[in-house]
């Protein structure tokens, strides 16, 4: 009876009351009010909408606080809800998960609860798509960001492993190839420089490498490397890397970007269509997207800063990397021409930012 009247005003008092006309131990005092409060939730989720979830797992709050609930049922109440609600209710949930970090970081609550909330924020991730809920798994690893600190070991790739799974896929046969043979875009001379493209100082002699199928398989396979940048220490793969990379920046270097202004304007126009969730998928690699793609400035910042990653994987210093992982000369004079490459072929506004990443 106090539960049900702690959960109609919202307010932990009758719970406290209560506890002190309880039989037993402490111990033995929290156990029964943690289960008391499961067994309304078990109750609510049957009949009862989201803010009812939300008042119950406050007052569980406020009982830990003061000394008549366990640590743990906070967390145990969430992981209920979580579990029996459709996703698009699970959203509000996590929204009063996100809200309160900071009173799951405290003394009171992190130690008992962390694992719980890194369990409750795995289920999630698997339950839901890739590429249609990005925006809530983007969500959920910021969380987790700020919930642990840069130390904690279930955040960290100890052993240096690569997501050998995440392959891009692509046309792979040149018979169904639907490109044609065009030419990269060159500016003329006495053209004006538009933001975001570079002038005749900065120009080497017009790219004429078609933007065929040839292109469009080596551009797409260098997503190879960048997922197991391993395969560059070989001395045939590296000169492949290195082959498909010159004539990829050689392209970016020649052709003309868009106004990153219109895209911006795009962006927000989609954004707003689509109530703030806008579907990214991984990569799109249609034959058709490549002349588009070479000259979108936010697709040309995530190929660039795939770059600089590798690089610094490359050039670092790994515990888990083999001996014979060692680059020589001419490979470490290739890599820091083309960083320098990387920066001045990248729109001036995402150079800065690659900058600071890449410190």
């Amino acid at each position: 009876f106090k539960m049900r009247v702690a959960v109609d005003i919202r307010n932990c008092k009758p719970l406290t009351s209560a506890f002190s006309h309880l039989p037993g131990n402490e111990t033995e005092k929290k156990a029964t009010l943690d289960q008391a409060l499961r067994g309304v939730l078990e109750e609510q989720i049957v009949s009862s909408d989201v803010e009812d979830f939300l008042s119950l797992i406050y007052i569980s709050i406020d009982g830990v606080t003061e000394g008549v609930c366990s640590a743990t049922t906070p967390f145990l109440l969430l992981g209920d809800v979580l579990d029996c609600l459709p996703l698009d209710q699970c959203d509000k949930i996590f929204s009063f998960v996100e809200e309160n970090v900071s009173t799951w970081k405290s003394s009171t609550f992190y130690s008992a609860g962390k694992n719980y909330l890194l369990r409750m924020c795995n289920d999630l991730l698997r339950r839901l798509s890739k590429s249609q809920n990005t925006v809530f798994c983007g969500r959920i690893q910021l969380f987790l960001a700020r919930l642990f600190p840069l130390s904690e070991k279930s955040g960290l790739n100890l052993q240096s492993q690569f997501n050998l799974d995440n392959i891009t896929v692509f046309n792979k046969n040149e018979q169904d190839s639907t490109l044609g043979l065009q030419h990269t875009e060159v500016k003329e001379e006495g053209m004006d420089v538009e933001e975001g493209e570079m002038g005749d100082e900065d120009a080497p002699a017009p790219c004429t490498i078609p933007i065929d199928y040839n292109l469009y398989r080596k551009f797409w396979t260098l997503q190879d490397y960048f997922r197991n940048p391993v395969q560059c220490y070989d001395k045939f793969s590296w000169m492949t890397f290195l082959k498909f990379s010159d004539e990829t920046l050689a392209v970016f270097k020649s052709y003309k970007l868009d106004d990153m202004q219109a895209s911006k304007r795009k962006l927000e126009e989609m954004r707003t269509a689509a109530g703030d969730h806008v579907y990214f998928a991984k990569f799109l690699t249609s034959e058709k997207l490549m002349d588009l793609q070479l000259s979108d400035s936010n697709f040309r910042r995530h190929i660039l800063l795939q770059y600089l990653i590798l690089f610094q994987y490359l050039k670092g210093q790994v515990k888990f990397k083999s001996s014979s992982c060692v680059l020589n000369d001419d490979q470490s004079l290739w890599i820091e021409d083309t960083t320098k490459l990387v920066y001045q072929v990248s729109h001036p506004e995402h150079r800065r930012k690659l900058e600071l990443l890449e410190k």
